[in-house]
């Protein structure tokens, strides 16, 4: 099977509205993606591996989204804010219907997690935090990446860089307005703040370049990094520095960051 065929399987797998034969192969295609049969040359292997980690309803999600994405020479639409809603919106949509079929989808989503299972914690930009014992959960909107796929991809990159705190994707749903929101669960670090000269080494050591202070933003030629700041990085008691949040991206040269990528829609079977 060749890329156009996948693609070609997944659009009708969409659009026949997730029967259960669909959903059985939805499920073959995933368990390909996590055992590395299925190659999704959107990712390295270490992103690909970081997507696996997100679980099983973050690969079909991924899949889900990357369906309305069928072209490696699209970033010319990418860049047309109008067009970029429009996918969105189908994305979101789709991988809503695939929710509602799986039993994985969740109605005004920020008051049933915090009734049902913790406290309202921290919220940032896009997230909403809540306590959940050893661990806690986020919301996460998609107010920095307008498509779904986007904010997928930030937790497959996310996964593969900082694997210590990795973020599970639990489902999906929407606030009060109809706002699209992941569901992530996430280990819960404790610890003291960090200075922005140990996040600047800590961040060399790993490879990449401080790009703009005022932001924290950090970038090598494929990933783009920002929001590493002191609420989102932290110490532990021992000194292990760890990062709960950042916004992470494929790093393409529409970022303006030195970036080399592209954002492929490329599969192949080994």
């Amino acid at each position: 099977m060749n890329s156009n065929e996948f693609w070609a399987q997944i659009n009708k797998i969409i659009s026949d509205g997730f029967t259960a034969h669909g959903l059985e192969e939805l499920d073959r295609y995933a368990t390909d993606f996590i055992t590395g049969r299925l190659i999704y040359k959107r990712f390295s292997p270490q992103e690909q591996l970081g997507c696996a980690t997100g679980g099983y309803a973050h690969v079909v999600a991924s899949i889900i989204a990357g369906a309305e994405n069928d072209s490696d020479s699209s970033l010319e639409a990418v860049s047309d804010f109008k067009r970029q809603q429009q996918r969105g919106a189908t994305q979101a949509h789709n991988i809503e219907k695939w929710a509602r079929c799986t039993g994985c989808w969740i109605e005004d989503i920020n008051h049933n997690i915090a009734s049902i299972h913790g406290e309202h914690i921290a919220e940032g930009g896009e997230a909403q935090v809540y306590e959940h014992g050893a661990t806690v959960l986020k919301t996460i909107g998609l107010d920095y990446f307008i498509e779904p796929i986007l904010a997928l991809d930030r937790i497959s990159l996310y996964n593969s860089w900082f694997p210590e705190t990795k973020m599970t994707v639990l489902g999906f749903g929407t606030n009060k307005h109809g706002d699209f929101k992941i569901l992530v669960e996430q280990p819960f670090v404790e610890g003291v703040k960090v200075t922005d000269d140990e996040i600047l080494q800590f961040m060399k050591n790993m490879g990449f370049e401080l790009k703009n202070a005022r932001n924290w933003t950090y970038a090598t030629r494929e990933v783009y990094l920002s929001d590493m700041h002191d609420e989102n990085v932290i110490k532990s008691l021992k000194g292990t520095i760890f990062v709960i949040d950042c916004d992470i991206r494929i790093n393409t040269p529409e970022l303006r960051q030195g970036g080399t990528r592209k954002l492929s829609t490329e599969v192949e079977y080994e």
